[in-house]
């Protein structure tokens, strides 16, 4: 091969100067920019994997702390929903507790004030003493009622009882005790017993009876039927006869209308002082037959078709309609709780003190002067 000889540059130059081959240097010069290549390409290479190995890592790590995030918020999740419960439990054993402590709280007061109030009577019951205006009140309702028990067992006046009876609710009425309320719960159950038998009043029946006998006075004589000529022909035979006999059959018997009319009143009025009479007695059979035989002598004596014997009879029939002794209803009870009342009271009054006898001085001794 044949050398090529052109222009030579001044590096060249300089290096022939020097002594150096130029072959030589190139190929060292490659050698060292192949060596630097190929260290770069490792370099860039090792980079290159480290950075992907590094990557890869991080991945894995983030992955990982991931996992344990999602694990530690499950955790932390559970136990927020745990803790909710809980909570809820608590809250719900509070409201409990609190109810329970209400109704609790509740009964205490309750207690506490059936104590005071019991504290209050036994301090009332221990310490009472009976006023003197209680005490009259007392006193006068237990006569009322014993009068009014005897006055209905005696005379069977149950008007009379109602008055007594009214009187003694209103005279506890007025006393300042309390404890007189069931007394007069008493009182009042047996004032309507003694109202439901409705019996006659005496006093409204007696001024009755006694208007009657003032109005028989008045009243028109009974109204004589003359016979009529067309029907019974006139006989100079039967008229004279007429004079000295008179006969008539059973129907036509003698009645009060053919009696007087003076004898007819006086009859009718002592019927009506026979049924006052049992009015007082509280004979019912007395007082039905005395009404009856009175109504009957007004038929029979007076003119029915007059408007006072109408309202005499009417009257007559609104008295016997009228129940005279009706069943009444037997008294007692509430007699008989006053009493037991006046003797608690007596119980819980403590005793009046005992006076201390003062000891008399002794007598001096006789002596032979006294003697």
């Amino acid at each position: 091969m044949s050398e090529d000889t052109g222009p030579v540059s001044p590096a060249t130059d300089l290096s022939l100067r020097a002594g150096e081959p130029p072959a030589r240097a190139r190929n060292g010069s490659a050698w060292l920019v192949a060596i630097l290549a190929l260290a770069a390409i490792g370099a860039c290479a090792y980079a290159v994997w480290r950075v992907h190995a590094f990557e890869r890592g991080q991945a894995a790590a983030e992955s990982a702390l991931r996992a344990q995030l999602d694990a530690r918020i499950d955790e932390i999740a559970r136990g927020a929903e745990q803790r909710k419960r809980d909570v809820e439990g608590l809250r719900a054993r509070v409201g409990d507790a609190d109810s329970v402590n209400r109704s609790l709280r509740e009964e205490l007061l309750s207690l506490a004030e059936r104590s005071r109030h019991l504290e209050d009577a036994i301090a009332n019951l221990a310490e009472q003493r009976l006023g003197a205006r209680d005490a009259l009140a007392m006193n006068e309702a237990e006569f009322l009622l014993q009068q009014a028990k005897e006055r209905l067992g005696l005379f069977r006046d149950a008007q009379a009882a109602i008055i007594a009876y009214r009187l003694a609710d209103s005279a506890l009425a007025a006393a300042e005790d309390p404890v007189f309320a069931s007394v007069r719960q008493s009182i009042g159950a047996e004032l309507q017993a003694l109202e439901a038998s409705r019996p006659v009043e005496t006093r409204a029946a007696l001024a009755t009876l006694e208007r009657l006998r003032g109005e028989l006075a008045g009243m028109p004589q009974p109204r004589v039927a003359t016979p009529s000529p067309a029907t019974e022909p006139a006989s100079r035979w039967r008229a004279f006869i007429d004079q000295f006999v008179r006969i008539r059959h059973g129907a036509q018997r003698d009645s009060f209308g053919d009696r007087d009319v003076a004898l007819a009143r006086s009859l009718c009025a002592l019927d009506l002082r026979m049924a006052e009479a049992a009015l007082f007695a509280r004979d019912a059979e007395a007082w039905k037959s005395a009404l009856q035989r009175a109504r009957a002598g007004l038929e029979s004596g007076f003119d029915v078709a007059a408007q006072p014997v109408r309202a005499a009879l009417a009257d007559l029939d609104r008295l016997a309609a009228a129940p005279l002794a009706p069943a009444l209803p037997e008294l007692g009870n509430a007699l008989k709780e006053l009493r037991n009342l006046r003797a608690t009271r007596s119980l819980a009054q403590p005793p009046p003190p005992v006076p201390t006898s003062v000891p008399l001085p002794d007598a001096p001794a006789a002596t032979g002067e006294d003697a």
